[in-house]
């Protein structure tokens, strides 16, 4: 009953819109198509933040929604109108249906494809293996330790997949704990937090940051190994307030621990071909600018190489994360119709944004994000801010001398990745307060301060980038 009721309410508002007369919306020169957009921009809404549907159906069904009301193959009956004075700009049904194959969806398609053969044949098992023998035995150093290989995974993996991963390994580790340890809670939220911060670290870590890349081109284009200059600092800076903050909140007691995880790395050809490809094109991606590919074709690799090889197999297909991929296409989808038919630009000539000092306008659009992302899909929320927050850099005249479209779409971008409050701000989170080990409150508590000070950090980050002259 209730999800009905949710969609009922997601329903009715974008239907009330789309019947408003046009001329009693109080948007200077609104176009007809722009009216529409209006509509699918708040169904879009009021369906991610209410999930009476799951959020890639939503995705699917903007760009439905775009291809039969406002492309140049729409229906008969939305034609209507077409030709008069204020109808407005169409979009092509071929650019609406390439959303689906995006050069940002195959760069993400390229992770996936690692992530998977990583998994298959126990790379991360092992890696995670060596990674955490020298942490030693005792408990602060050993969250120290699960923390960082989580991090260093969620860059390129699923964070959601390394979470999973990564909890399964601490199980056995958290019966350890004598009742009554806090040590349990602060490795229980070790894992989410550090897999919500990895994430940062690179384009492909998290799906905000896959979004924002598509709103970096031309002049503010930045390559794999750029992104990762300057937010690996900001990542290892997190990482290490975060475990402070942990040991202060939930100090172990217990005075030695033992992750024991068995396994050796497999030397069979497939394994060598996963460890080969995969560090081949982590460096291309880190040095493109010593062989002149850019991080979307060097995704082609791995998944050129794993299915040429078998690695990656039918039935393996079958488990990539595909409603992450159709998520960030609707995005794609929604921000390309609110920018080409011009209504972004109508939306900031109608606020006096001008009035406001740049500055105030980035601090409002990270706060915004990191609220909106703590009580639904981050990624969603990327895909209903970013293309505003991108049209708005380069309208206002006073960004530019701030960063412009770089300094806005990161600080979105990364904040939306920093809401980690609650057990539905990000998958990372859910999967850990399942495991019964964490209270709401708990998370709540040390995920509020950890985003607050990571939007503290992405600050500074940015005003750094802008006195060497990266802005």
């Amino acid at each position: 009953m209730r999800e009905k009721l949710k969609f009922v309410i997601a329903s009715a508002l974008p239907l009330i819109i789309l019947n408003i007369p046009t001329e009693f919306i109080p948007i200077q020169g609104l176009s007809i198509v722009e009216h529409r957009l209006i509509a699918i921009f708040v169904m879009a809404l009021l369906f991610w933040v209410l999930e009476p549907v799951p959020v890639f159906a939503t995705s699917v069904f903007v760009i439905f929604l775009e291809l039969i009301m406002i492309s140049d193959k729409s229906f008969v009956l939305f034609k209507e109108a077409a030709g008069t004075v204020n109808f407005g700009v169409v979009l092509s049904y071929k650019e609406i249906m390439a959303t689906f194959a995006s050069p940002i969806i195959l760069l993400f398609l390229g992770g996936f494809f690692l992530a998977m053969a990583a998994t298959k044949y126990q790379l991360d098992i092992n890696l995670a293996r060596v990674f955490l023998k020298p942490f030693g035995t005792k408990p602060a150093f050993v969250l120290l330790g699960l923390m960082i290989v989580t991090a260093v995974f969620s860059m390129f993996m699923s964070n959601t997949a390394t979470t999973a991963m990564m909890l399964a390994i601490i199980s056995p580790v958290l019966a350890l704990f004598e009742k009554g340890d806090r040590g349990r809670v602060a490795f229980a939220l070790g894992i989410p937090f550090a897999a919500n911060i990895g994430g940062i670290g690179t384009p492909i870590g998290t799906p905000p940051n896959i979004i924002a890349m598509k709103y970096l081109t031309g002049e503010s284009v930045i390559s794999f190994g750029t992104w990762m200059c300057f937010s690996v600092p900001l990542v290892l800076i997190l990482l290490t307030f975060a475990w402070l903050l942990l040991l202060v909140l939930h100090k172990p007691q217990t005075p030695s621990i033992n992750v024991a995880i068995k396994g050796k790395f497999r030397k069979n050809w497939q394994s060598l071909i996963v460890y080969v490809t995969f560090t081949l094109t982590i460096l291309l991606w880190l040095f493109d600018f010593l062989h002149g590919m850019n991080s979307y074709i060097v995704a082609m690799i791995p998944v050129t190489v794993f299915s040429m090889t078998k690695i990656i197999t039918t039935q393996d297909l079958k488990r990539i994360n595909w409603d992450v991929l159709w998520l960030v296409s609707g995005g794609i989808a929604l921000g390309m119709g609110l920018e080409k038919s011009g209504l972004v630009g109508h939306l900031i000539e109608s606020i006096p944004f001008a009035s406001f000092h740049p500055l105030f306008i980035l601090f409002l659009a990270t706060i915004i994000t990191i609220i909106m992302a703590t009580f639904m899909s981050n990624t969603a929320t990327a895909n209903l801010l970013i293309p505003i927050m991108a049209v708005l850099a380069t309208s206002l005249p006073g960004m530019a001398q701030y960063g412009g479209t770089r300094l806005v779409v990161l600080a979105v971008g990364f904040a939306c990745s920093l809401a980690m409050a609650l057990p539905v701000s990000t998958p990372p989170n859910a999967m850990a307060h399942a495991s019964g080990y964490i209270e709401t409150s708990e998370m709540m508590k040390a995920g509020t301060i950890i985003s607050g000070v990571g939007i503290l950090g992405v600050y500074t980050m940015l005003f750094v980038l802008k006195q060497v002259g990266f802005f």
